[in-house]
C-alpha cells in the first residue's frame, strides 16, 4: 500500500510524521484513492484535490475532540483513510461497506452527516455556539468547496457568524468548479482573489502602520475611516471581510508547510475566519486533471486509459431528456433550460452548446433557479429546470408559492429519482412523488419508457400550469423512435389484461410488474398491468374499474410509499367507497432511509424486482389460485 500509509491507524499518527514524511504519504494516498475508485467508482477528482489540506487539517486538529464538517462531504476519502478506517476502504459504496459521505455512525470523527451542498458553515457555527453554551474548548473548521459558496445557506450562515463573532474557521476550497465548471459574479470574484495571493502581508503591514501612529482620538477615527476605505478599494477578500470573517489567503492548496502554518494561525485568531485554499481538482491523475467534470463521480474505470470499465450507454432517461429538450427548443424559441450547476449531470449540455443564450446555470442554487425559472415565465417563456430530485428539495417552497400558487407554465424535469445506488440516502430520489402531489396546480408524471420521456416532455411545455417529470438514474426500454406527441393528460394505458389482480405502477417499474406478470400467468394467475403515467391528475376510471374488475391491487412506485402515488390511489378508491371492497398492497420505497450499494442489490433488497413483485401477486391472489 505504502511505505507510509500503511502506519496510519489514527490522525495521531499523521500527526507524528516529519514534514517530508507527510509530503511522501500525500502521494501514496493518491496512489491508493485512483485504485480504489477505479474498482469501486466514486468522487476522485475532488479528493484527489484535497489530500494535502487533509493531511493539513489533521496535523493541527485532532477530530476526536475538534469538530471537521465537510461540505457536501463527497471529498471525505483521505479523511477516512486517517480515522481508522483504512482496511475498509476496499469496500467503499459496496452495499454494507464504507459509505463515500461522512456518517456519524461509521466514525467518531465524522461531525456530522452530509451529502447536500451549502451546509456545512451553518451545521459549524451551530456545533461552535454549542461549545461556547457548554464550556468547551474545541476547535470548529467547516470546509466548504467554491461551488457550495455558490448557494444562499452559505451565505446566510456566513451573515450570522459575522454578527455572532464566535470563533470559528471556514476553509475556502477553491477549486474553480462544483461538478461542472462555476459560474456567476462570485466565482469570478474569487478567481479575482487567486491573482493578487498577497493580502495577508498587505493587511498586516498596513494595520501594523496605522497601530504605531501617535495621534488624537479624532485622527484615530479618521484614520480608521481612510483605512476601510483603502481596504475596500485595494485589499482582496473584502466581501468576507464585510460580513465579518477575518479573510487569510489565498494559500497554495498543494502546498502542505503553507498549509499548517495558516492553520495554525487560524487557530489563535478570535471569531469566525475564512481561510482561502487554492487546489487542483484531480491532482495526482492527469485524466481526471484534464477532465475533472467526468472524473467528479466516475463508475470504474481503467487507470492506464482512463476510459470506464462500461461504454456508458446513450439509451437512458438523461440522454433522452438533452435529446428531446433539443428538438423542442428547435421548434418553440419559448423555451428555455435551467440547470443548478449540473449542465452534465443533467443532460442539458448539448441544449447549452446548441441554444447558449438560453441556457442558465446558476450555480449550487436550487431554490433560486426554480424562482428565476418563475420570473421567466411571467414573461412568456417556457422554462424547462432539470435538477437531481433529491436537491429539488431544497426548492420546496418556491416549488408551492411561486410555482403552484400562481399556476405557472414551468417544468421541473427530476432527474436521479428512486434509487440511484451507490451514493446512499443523501442522494436517493425518494420523497419527489410526496412533495409534490399535494401542491395545487401541479401535474405529476413519471415515464415508463423512453418514448413516454419524450411524450410527456412534450406535453409538459404545452401545459398551462407547473409540471413535474420523475425519471430515474437508468438505462430506458424504448421502440425505436421517440414519441414526440403529447399525451392526453391524466390519462393511463393498460398494458395487460387480467382479472385476478393488477398491478397498477408509474415509472419503469412497470417493466418489471409485466415480467411478474408473466411469471404469473406460467402458475394460471392472471394479473393485469396498468402504467398510470400520470400520479397527478390519476386516472381515475381506469383505478376504479381494475378495483371492480380485479378486487385485488398492487401498487408499485420508486419512492416513498408514505404520501406517495400507492397513498393517492387508497384516497381515490375511499372517495369512490371502493375501498372495503378492494385488498390494496403498496409497494415503494419504506419509511426510513435506504442505505447505499448497486442499484439492482437495492431493488432485491426492498422488493422492487419481477420475482419480488410476482410473490406479492402470489401471495394476495392465494385465495383465487387455491
Amino acid at each position: 500500500m505504502g511505505q507510509y500509509l500503511d502506519q496510519i491507524n489514527s490522525p495521531a499518527d499523521v500527526r507524528a510524521l516529519t514534514h517530508q514524511q507527510a509530503v511522501e504519504l500525500a502521494e501514496e494516498v493518491r496512489e491508493l484513492l485512483i485504485t480504489t475508485v477505479s474498482k469501486t467508482g466514486g468522487h476522485l477528482a475532488s479528493n484527489l484535490g484535497v489530500v494535502d489540506l487533509t493531511i493539513a487539517l489533521h496535523r493541527v486538529f485532532d477530530t476526536a475532540h475538534d469538530r471537521l464538517i465537510w461540505d457536501v462531504g463527497h471529498q471525505c476519502y483521505a479523511h477516512k483513510l486517517f480515522t481508522g478506517r483504512r482496511g475498509r476502504i476496499s469496500t467503499l459504496r459496496q452495499l454494507g461497506g464504507l459509505s463515500g459521505f461522512p456518517q456519524r455512525e461509521e466514525s467518531e470523527h465524522d461531525a456530522f452527516n452530509t451529502g447536500h451542498g451549502s451546509t456545512s458553515i451553518s451545521v459549524a457555527l451551530g456545533m461552535a455556539k454549542a461549545r461556547d453554551l457548554s464550556g468547551g474548548d474545541e476547535s470548529v473548521v467547516a470546509v466548504i468547496g467554491d461551488g457550495a459558496m455558490t448557494g444562499g445557506l452559505a451565505f446566510e450562515a456566513l451573515n450570522h457568524a459575522g454578527h455572532l463573532k464566535t470563533n470559528l474557521l471556514v476553509v475556502l476550497n477553491d477549486n474553480e468548479m462544483s461538478i461542472s465548471h462555476n459560474v456567476g459574479a462570485l466565482a469570478g470574484y474569487l478567481a479575482r482573489l487567486r491573482s493578487d495571493p498577497h493580502y495577508l502581508r498587505a493587511k498586516e503591514n498596513f494595520e501594523a502602520l496605522v497601530g504605531r501612529l501617535k495621534v488624537g482620538a479624532a485622527v484615530l477615527e479618521a484614520v480608521e475611516r481612510f483605512k476601510t476605505g483603502v481596504k475596500q478599494l485595494l485589499v482582496p477578500g473584502m466581501l468576507f471581510e464585510e460580513l465579518g470573517l477575518t479573510y487569510l489567503g489565498p494559500v497554495d492548496g498543494h502546498d502542505l508547510a503553507a498549509l499548517v502554518a495558516v492553520l495554525n494561525y487560524a487557530r489563535t485568531l478570535g471569531g469566525p475566519v475564512l481561510m482561502h485554499v487554492i487546489t487542483h481538482k484531480g491532482k495526482g491523475y492527469r485524466f481526471a486533471e484534464q477532465d475533472a467534470c467526468r472524473f467528479h463521480g466516475t463508475a470504474p474505470f481503467d487507470i492506464d486509459s482512463g476510459e470506464p470499465d462500461r461504454a456508458p450507454s446513450h439509451l437512458t432517461f438523461t440522454a433522452t431528456f438533452g435529446e428531446t429538450l433539443v428538438q423542442l427548443a428547435e421548434l418553440d424559441r419559448r423555451i428555455v433550460a435551467i440547470t443548478a450547476a449540473m449542465k452534465d449531470g443533467t443532460g442539458l449540455r448539448p441544449f447549452a452548446e446548441r441554444f447558449p443564450d438560453r441556457f442558465f446555470d446558476v450555480g449550487m442554487a436550487e431554490e433560486h433557479a426554480v424562482t428565476f425559472a418563475a420570473g421567466l415565465a411571467c414573461r412568456g417563456l417556457r422554462p424547462v429546470v432539470a435538477l437531481y430530485s433529491t436537491f429539488a428539495q431544497r426548492a420546496y417552497d418556491q416549488i408551492v408559492h411561486d410555482l403552484g400558487l400562481p399556476n405557472l407554465p414551468v417544468v421541473l424535469a427530476l432527474d436521479r429519482a428512486g434509487v440511484v445506488g451507490e451514493d446512499g440516502p443523501t442522494h436517493h430520489g425518494a420523497f419527489d412523488l410526496a412533495y409534490c402531489r399535494h401542491i395545487p396546480n401541479l401535474t405529476v408524471m413519471a415515464p415508463r419508457t423512453l418514448a413516454d420521456l419524450a411524450a410527456m416532455l412534450t406535453s409538459a411545455v404545452r401545459l398551462h400550469g407547473p409540471a413535474v417529470i420523475r425519471y430515474p438514474r437508468c438505462d430506458g426500454a424504448s421502440p425505436p423512435g421517440l414519441a414526440m406527441e403529447p399525451l392526453p393528460v391524466g390519462k393511463g394505458e393498460l398494458l395487460r389484461a387480467g382479472h385476478d389482480l393488477a398491478y397498477l405502477c408509474v415509472g419503469p417499474l412497470g417493466n418489471e410488474a409485466l415480467q411478474a406478470a408473466d411469471m404469473l400467468a406460467e402458475e394460471g394467475i392472471q394479473a393485469a398491468v396498468a402504467d398510470l403515467r400520470f400520479i397527478k391528475p390519476l386516472d381515475e376510471a381506469l383505478v376504479s374499474q381494475l378495483a371492480l374488475d380485479c378486487k385485488r391491487l398492487i401498487t408499485v412506485e420508486e419512492g416513498q410509499v408514505v404520501g406517495g402515488f400507492g397513498t393517492a390511489v387508497l384516497e381515490l378508491l375511499a372517495a369512490r367507497s371502493l375501498l372495503s371492497d378492494t385488498q390494496v398492497r403498496c409497494l415503494g420505497l419504506p419509511d426510513h432511509f435506504v442505505e447505499h450499494g448497486p442499484r439492482r442489490l437495492l431493488l432485491e433488497r426492498l422488493g422492487l424486482t419481477p420475482p419480488a413483485l410476482a410473490q406479492a401477486g402470489r401471495a394476495l391472489a392465494a385465495p383465487v389460485a387455491g
